[in-house]
């Protein structure tokens, strides 16, 4: 539950702190005090969009701070599956500045808003006046059953294998949709993994045959080359290795009496031996270069092939051409096993569509079920709140056709006439009948939802007298297994809070400035005797107020 917010320059707020009560907190203010503005900067702590133009003084950041207790409210799963820090007090910090940018902090590490927007469902529920329109929304009427019937589970556990039916459903399109545009290109195909299998294409192979082709191009160049090189080397009377060996063997002959001439014989012989290997190598090489017009012709077709096929496919290696080749086989593999791939996802989606439909009757069940004792507790709050023969009816109806939330149509009927057939709550009942119903559906899920806090921002609109009385009783019933803010104009629900806040304008050097406080019981005596009376307030109005406080 929300037990402090700070709020820095935003809107009309230069600086505001208010520590909360667990149980019932009451604001009230005149119209246009900047009610509606704290609701905005909690809205902004809670992970909704910052807008332009929040801040007051655009030199300064505007910082808005909340400390939560969240203790009993099993929220250690959120915070590990996103990599926070679990406290049983937290703190959320949004930072927005001047330049628009915005930050936001849970126990001083940053986050996105959306894991913020995520964490705020879970710590506060706010209900505006406009939220009543949420009544013609059938998710909302599906959550509404969903909290009462305790079908979370399986509600998620239905949802996993809906999406996965979505999902095949998706691939079996795509699939179809493969199959038809390669059955339209199956003989383009075929002729390309035809010619491109005919190449016999081989990692390399290009670089290797063009350096073959420089040895054939060449290869008088390159024999006449390795002949005199050979010569040189091996000629009978002149060759070098013929020079050498002499030198090696007058080295030796005088390497006893004369020490250097040691050293100089081991330099030659090594020589030696290496010329040797090099006319070895020369002599086999000899043997490999030989001119080969067919050899080269073929060397050349190939390479002009592959070069060819290169600039058809627009590639620039044999690597590529080999991937297209394989790219190709699998699409004509695909034509030919299509059909059966097609079959084996059919059956998989009818498998999926039967589990799925099975585990939606099962929701359905349980909706069906709920359904009644909504029905009783709803009539039974209305009766309470002035409505005494008003029947409100949850009509859960199957459908054929599968959604996120299951197979189920959920429709609130409602009549306040005895006699009058129930009809869609959204399309007969008045504004008060409105939100005499949503207060009576708010009471009802946040019990069973074990929500840390809601607030109500004037929930109470077009009720007086008995009504706002027993809306009051209602309100102040609810504050006792849960937290709850409620902004409110009319005197009988203000007077029913364990601590009043007041929020005012005033005239500063530095313009209006929205703030709020909270009131000693004295002052809630006056502050409920202007709700009353209006600005004048008469000693009636006092006397009246103090009954309120006395009697809630």
């Amino acid at each position: 539950m929300l037990r402090a917010l700070t709020i820095e320059n935003y809107v009309l707020i230069d600086h505001l702190e208010m520590e909360i009560d667990c149980s019932l907190n009451i604001i009230t203010g005149q119209t246009g005090a900047g009610k509606s503005i704290l609701l905005g900067a909690l809205g902004l702590l809670l992970g909704n969009k910052a807008e332009g133009g929040v801040l007051r003084d655009e030199s300064r950041n505007c910082v808005i701070d909340g400390t939560f207790d969240i203790g009993p409210y099993d929220l250690e799963g959120f915070f590990e599956e996103n990599d926070l820090d679990y406290e049983p007090t937290l703190t959320i910090r949004r930072v927005i500045t001047p330049a628009g940018k915005s930050r936001s902090y849970v126990n001083d590490l940053p986050v996105g808003q959306s894991v913020l927007r995520e964490l705020g469902v879970r710590l506060v529920d706010i209900h505006s006046q406009h939220r009543n329109l949420i009544l013609s929304d059938d998710k909302f009427r599906i959550g509404v059953v969903d909290a009462i019937a305790a079908c979370g589970a399986q509600v998620e556990a239905y949802r996993n294998v809906y999406e996965q039916l979505l999902s095949e459903q998706r691939k079996l399109a795509n699939l179809r949709e493969e199959a038809e545009r390669n059955r339209r290109d199956e003989e383009w195909i075929r002729f390309q993994v035809e010619e491109l299998t005919a190449a016999n294409l081989r990692e390399g192979e290009l670089a290797r045959i063009e350096a073959e082709q420089n040895i054939l191009a060449n290869s008088d160049a390159i024999g006449e080359a390795i002949t005199l090189s050979r010569n040189a080397l091996d000629d009978e009377q002149v060759g070098v290795l013929l020079q050498l060996k002499a030198i090696e063997q007058s080295m030796s002959g005088v390497a006893a009496t004369y020490a250097p001439a040691s050293e100089v014989y081991e330099r030659v012989h090594s020589a030696l031996l290496d010329l040797k290997d090099i006319s070895s190598e020369l002599a086999s090489a000899a043997e490999r270069i030989d001119a080969d017009p067919e050899r080269l012709a073929q060397v050349v077709a190939r390479i002009d092939m592959i070069y060819s096929l290169q600039q058809k496919h627009r590639v620039t290696s044999e690597e590529e051409l080999i991937a297209l080749r394989d790219k190709y086989t699998s699409q004509l593999q695909t034509i030919t096993t299509g059909d059966e791939r097609i079959a084996e996802l059919e059956q998989r989606l009818v498998e999926l569509r039967a589990e799925a439909m099975r585990r939606a009757t099962e929701i359905h069940d349980l909706r069906a079920k709920a359904a009644p004792a909504i029905d009783a507790e709803l009539s039974a709050t209305l009766a309470e709140l002035g409505m005494p023969s008003a029947r409100f009816t949850v009509d859960v109806a199957m459908q054929e056709d599968l959604t996120p939330m299951g197979c189920d149509r959920v429709a609130f009927l409602f009549t306040a006439n005895a006699g009058l057939a129930p009809q869609p709550v959204e399309k007969i009942a008045s504004g008060g009948e409105i939100s005499r119903v949503m207060l009576a559906l708010k009471a009802l899920v946040a019990r069973s939802m074990r929500l840390p806090t809601i607030i109500f921002d004037e929930i109470d609109t077009g009720v007086s007298g008995q009504i706002a009385d027993a809306m009051g009783r209602i309100i102040a019933k609810l504050s006792q297994s849960m937290q709850v803010i409620n902004i409110t104009h009319l005197p009988q629900v203000a007077s029913k809070g364990k601590t009043h806040f007041v929020v005012y304008k005033e005239d500063t050097l530095l313009g209006t400035t929205t703030s709020i406080r909270q009131l000693s019981a004295r002052e809630r005596i006056d502050e409920i005797a202007k709700m009353l009376s209006g600005s004048t307030v008469t000693a009636a109005a006092i006397e009246q107020a103090k009954c309120l406080l006395n009697a809630k």
